[in-house]
C-alpha cells in the first residue's frame, strides 16, 4: 500500500514543507477519532482537481464506517461538493442533513488544513481536507465525558483550520507508552485550573496519591503536591501541567510514572486552555531501566572480556619473546593473533547499545593487525578491501573474524612468503546471502593442494560447522590463490 508521502507526491501539488505538515497531522489522526468516536480522513487534491484519500484514522471506542480501507481511494460523490468547499474557502464546512453511506446514517465535516509555514509568506495556505466522518447509527445519548471529547475534537479541528495544528514544537517521535485519549483526558482553562478529568485520569493521579477530586483544582499545584521535594523533576514538568506547551514529560510519585502530553488549545492564536492526555506508565518505565541496566552489564561483561583476552594475547607475546624455538614461537604467535582478533569484537560490543556490530569496522582493526603481525622480515605485504559486511550479530561476528584472519594469515605467511604483493578481500552481501573473495598474488596452491594444517581446520570448523557456510581454495588466473566464502544470512533476525 502507498504511504502518505507517496500519494501526496504523485499529486504534483505539494512541497516536502507541505507533506511534512501532513504527516505530523496524521500521527494525531488517532487522537481526533477517538476524541470524535468518529471516522478521520485526510484528503489532498489531485491534478484534475478531484481529491484523494491519504491517511484513515478509526475510532477506538465507536463503530467505523470504513470496514475496508479507504486511503489511495478518490473523494466519492456525496463528499465531493463539501471537501471543495473547504478546501476553497479555508473554512469549515458541516454537512446540512445526514448522508448515507453503505445504508448508516452519517453525519460529515470538512475542515481545510492550513500549513501555516506557508501562510506566513503570503501564499495560500490549504493544503488539504481532513473530514469527520460520525456513525449516527451509533447515536445515544452522550456521557459528559463524550461531550468534552467532542468540544476538545472541535477546538483541534479549528486550530487546523486556521493553521495552528499540529504544533511543529511537538516532539515528532513520540516515547513509546504515549498517552492516548482513551488513557486518560484533563482539560484545563487559561489559568492551569482543570475543568474536566476523565476517570481514567483520576484514577492514575489516585495512584500517585491524591486522592480528591482534580475537577477546579489547580494542576500545576497538584503535581507540586504530589512529587517528593527530594526528587529531581523534568523541568518542563510546570510548562506541561499549565498546558503552556505542547510537551511531554513524566511524573513520579509513590512508585507509579504517569507520562503527560499537554496539547494547548487556541482560538486564532490566542490560548484559551489546554487538553492533557494522561497515561500510568509505571511498568513500562519498570521495563525500560530493566533493559537498560542489562544492557549496561552485558557491555561490562564484553569490556571485561576483552580485557581478559588482551592479557592472555600479552602473555602468549611475552612467553613467544622468550623461546627458543621456532616452531613454539609461531604457535604461539599465532594463538596470540587468534585471541586478539576474537578481542576485538568484545570491544566493539562494549562500546555499543546492541549484540550486532558493524563488522566493516571490525575487520578493518583485525586486518591492521594481521598486516602487522603475519609479515616475515622478507614479506612486503599489502592488504585492500572492497564492498561492505554490513551490521552482524555476535554470533556471527566472532567465528567470521576469526575465519577471516585465519584466511588473510594464510595469504600473507604462505602466499606471500619471502615476495612482495597484494592481498584484496572483497566482499558482497545480499538480504539472503555473504559471499567473501580473499585474492593473493602469491605463489598459488603447492602443487594444487589445500593446507592440512591448523590454520585450515580451523576455517572449516568455523565457517562450516558454526556459519553453516561453504568455503573453497582455488588457483587464481595469474598466479597466487583464492578463497570463496559463502555465508547464508537466513537465520539472521529482520
Amino acid at each position: 500500500m502507498s504511504t502518505l508521502s507517496d500519494l501526496a507526491n504523485a499529486q504534483g501539488r505539494l512541497t516536502d514543507v507541505d507533506v511534512e505538515w501532513l504527516h505530523r497531522l496524521a500521527g494525531d489522526g488517532q487522537l481526533l477519532a477517538d476524541l470524535s468516536s468518529a471516522d478521520i480522513v485526510v484528503w489532498v487534491q489531485t491534478e484534475d482537481g478531484s481529491f484523494i484519500a491519504v491517511a484513515h484514522a478509526r475510532p477506538s471506542g465507536a463503530a467505523t464506517l470504513f470496514y475496508r480501507d479507504i486511503v489511495g481511494e478518490r473523494v466519492r460523490p456525496q463528499w465531493r461538493t463539501q471537501v471543495q468547499g473547504a478546501f476553497e474557502s479555508a473554512e469549515i464546512v458541516d454537512s446540512s442533513s445526514p448522508d448515507w453511506f453503505e445504508e448508516t446514517p452519517t453525519r460529515v465535516r470538512a475542515v481545510p488544513i492550513v500549513n501555516d509555514r506557508r501562510r506566513g509568506h503570503g501564499e495560500a495556505g490549504v493544503i488539504g481536507v481532513v473530514t469527520r466522518h460520525t456513525n449516527l447509527g451509533e447515536a445515544r445519548t452522550p456521557s459528559r465525558q463524550q461531550i468534552t471529547f467532542d468540544e476538545c475534537a472541535n477546538d483541534i479541528f479549528r486550530m487546523i483550520a486556521d493553521g495552528s495544528f499540529p504544533d511543529l514544537a511537538a516532539p515528532t517521535s513520540p516515547r513509546r507508552g504515549a498517552p492516548r485519549a482513551s488513557d486518560g483526558l484533563i482539560r484545563i482553562d487559561v489559568d492551569g485550573i482543570t475543568t474536566f478529568a476523565s476517570p481514567n485520569a483520576l484514577s492514575a493521579f489516585n495512584r500517585m496519591g491524591f486522592d480528591d477530586e482534580l475537577e477546579g483544582e489547580s494542576l500545576a499545584e497538584v503535581t507540586t503536591r504530589l512529587v517528593p521535594p527530594s526528587r529531581q523533576v523534568d523541568e518542563s514538568l510546570p510548562v506541561v501541567v499549565t498546558g503552556r506547551a505542547p510537551w511531554r514529560t513524566d511524573i513520579e510519585a509513590r512508585g507509579v510514572t504517569v507520562s503527560l502530553r499537554a496539547i494547548p488549545l487556541k482560538d486564532h492564536g490566542t490560548r484559551i486552555g489546554a487538553i492533557l492526555l494522561c497515561r500510568d506508565v509505571s511498568e513500562l518505565r519498570h521495563q525500560e531501566q530493566e533493559l537498560i541496566t542489562k544492557d549496561a552489564t552485558i557491555r561490562e561483561i564484553h569490556h571485561r572480556v576483552k580485557n581478559n583476552l588482551q592479557t592472555v594475547a600479552s602473555l602468549l607475546r611475552i612467553q613467544a619473546r622468550r623461546t627458543h624455538s621456532d616452531e613454539a614461537r609461531d604457535a604461539l604467535t599465532q594463538a596470540m593473533r587468534r585471541v586478539d582478533s576474537i578481542a576485538v569484537v568484545h570491544d566493539t560490543l562494549a562500546q555499543g547499545l546492541t549484540q550486532k556490530v558493524d563488522f566493516d569496522e571490525v575487520f578493518h582493526r583485525v586486518l591492521k593487525l594481521v598486516a602487522e603481525v603475519a609479515s616475515a622480515p622478507n614479506t612486503r605485504a599489502r592488504t585492500h578491501s572492497t564492498g561492505r559486511f554490513g551490521v552482524l550479530p555476535s554470533e556471527y561476528a566472532t567465528p567470521l573474524a576469526l575465519a577471516l584472519t585465519e584466511v588473510v594469515t594464510n595469504a600473507v605467511e604462505h602466499g606471500l612468503a619471502g615476495q612482495e604483493g597484494m592481498v584484496t578481500i572483497d566482499a558482497a552481501r545480499t538480504e539472503e546471502n555473504l559471499r567473501v573473495l580473499v585474492r593473493d598474488t602469491g605463489s598459488g596452491l603447492p602443487e594444487g593442494r589445500i593446507g592440512q594444517g591448523l590454520g585450515t581446520q580451523i576455517i572449516r570448523t568455523l565457517i562450516q560447522g558454526e556459519l553453516g557456510g561453504s568455503i573453497e581454495w582455488r588457483g587464481s588466473e595469474g598466479g597466487g590463490t583464492e578463497v570463496v566464502i559463502d555465508i547464508p544470512l537466513r537465520w539472521l533476525t529482520k
